[in-house]
């Protein structure tokens, strides 16, 4: 099987149990995850070799994050330990009409104080077949954007596929640099993207007019891009969506059936979930296309996506954890939810 390799922020997260809220509970339940991890940890359910690269605090709380990471299949070895902080972040479930809210305590964290040529990303990547950033890396400073970029070129030289979330959280960029001018160049050395139609208007000054316009502006603008991906979503409720998926493959568009999800146990990590069903079936679907046709292995790859992202919902905690086998049969269609014997 590939191996990936992941860069990212991971982060303890603490939310009230039972849905109560933030200003009303006395205790927490806690989990580890990061949206570049999450995409990892599946990966590992799916057979991946996967590795994941971040700083933790020298400390308790950063080397149970290690372990948990470990626990859940990852190569921890390229983890570097300093600095003070776990970055930590407050999960307010909603239900029904309310909707969930996140409060975040980060700054100052191990990983956000990163600088260039802390990791030596030739060793890190010189066996691996995919590598994958997210937006939220490069918006927490100027260190951890040039890391990453570090990151990018360096797979890029080595052969490696990439693939990057391209999204941005306005209040998180408060270094002197806007997306605009950090985003592009990491873009630049990027093979599968995953956003939609308005993150990639504001963050490349496209004026498209869809999603097909969107992607074909920023295939001419990057040609290093392959595939450009994004998640539908219909939210009828906190706990109650239907789901469905897009791929431009540069020729085509491709679409899912929508999946329906109610109620959701857990919408956090669904995205990752998404990215992560992408990858494998990108990779995977290839040898089992029947005639040689790429894009009926597309279409294959972005169902299984979706399915995964769907199946998330029903699962606790950041990141996904099921079998190939259970994703395959929500992609076929077995969504009823019978017991199993």
């Amino acid at each position: 099987m590939p191996k990936i390799v992941t860069f990212g922020e991971v982060m303890m997260r603490l939310t009230p149990p039972n849905f109560a809220r933030l200003s009303q509970t006395t205790s927490f339940n806690m989990t580890i995850g990061g949206g570049e991890a999450n995409v990892a940890m599946s990966l590992a359910d799916f057979g991946f070799e996967a590795a994941h690269v971040t700083r933790f605090p020298d400390h308790a709380l950063g080397h149970r994050a290690a372990r948990f990471l470990r626990e859940r299949g990852l190569d921890i070895s390229p983890i570097l330990f300093g600095g003070s902080r776990l970055g930590t972040y407050f999960l307010e479930e909603g239900a029904s009409m309310r909707a969930s809210q996140i409060v975040y305590d980060r700054q100052h964290s191990a990983f956000s104080e990163l600088q260039p040529g802390m990791i030596d990303w030739e060793t890190v990547l010189k066996d691996a077949d995919w590598f994958h950033w997210a937006g939220i890396t490069p918006a927490l400073s100027q260190g951890c954007a040039d890391v990453c970029l570090e990151a990018v070129q360096t797979a890029k030289r080595l052969g490696v596929k990439v693939s990057g979330d391209v999204f941005y959280r306005t209040n998180l960029w408060q270094y002197g640099k806007t997306p605009q001018e950090i985003i592009p160049e990491l873009t630049h050395h990027t093979d599968l993207v995953n956003s939609s139609k308005g993150v990639l208007d504001l963050l490349f000054g496209f004026t498209s007019t869809d999603f097909t316009d969107a992607c074909q502006q920023l295939q001419s603008a990057f040609p290093s891009v392959k595939w450009v991906a994004d998640t539908e979503r219909t939210q009828h409720s906190a706990s109650h969506n239907d789901l469905s998926a897009t791929l431009w493959n540069g020729e085509t568009l491709l679409k899912t059936p929508t999946f329906t999800i109610d109620p959701i146990i857990d919408r956090i990590g669904g995205g990752d979930a998404f990215v992560a069903g992408l990858i494998y079936g990108l990779t995977q679907f290839n040898d089992r296309s029947a005639d040689g046709a790429a894009f009926r292995a597309e279409q294959e790859a972005l169902t299984f996506a979706v399915a995964a992202s769907a199946l998330k919902h029903t699962i606790p905690g950041d990141a996904n954890d099921c079998s190939v086998a259970e994703v395959e049969a929500i992609a076929s269609g077995q969504t009823s939810g019978r017991i199993k014997r």
